[in-house]
């Protein structure tokens, strides 16, 4: 995943946004970007995703 993609299509939340909570609003689990983007708070298709990226950003 490269790019600003939609990750959560239910909610509209694009990867800069959920980066942007991990980076600026200190989220660390698939459940606090969900609190702040509303990402994966649907139907839970893009859970994996979510994880995903916060695995690449938080292990930088």
């Amino acid at each position: 995943m490269s790019g600003d993609v939609i990750i959560c299509n239910c909610n509209e939340v694009y990867k800069s946004e959920i980066v942007k909570a991990i980076k600026e609003q200190g989220c660390k689990t698939v459940e606090q970007i969900g609190d702040v983007t509303g990402a994966g708070t649907i139907c839970g298709g893009c859970v994996d995703d979510i994880q995903e990226i916060l695995d690449s950003e938080i292990n930088k």
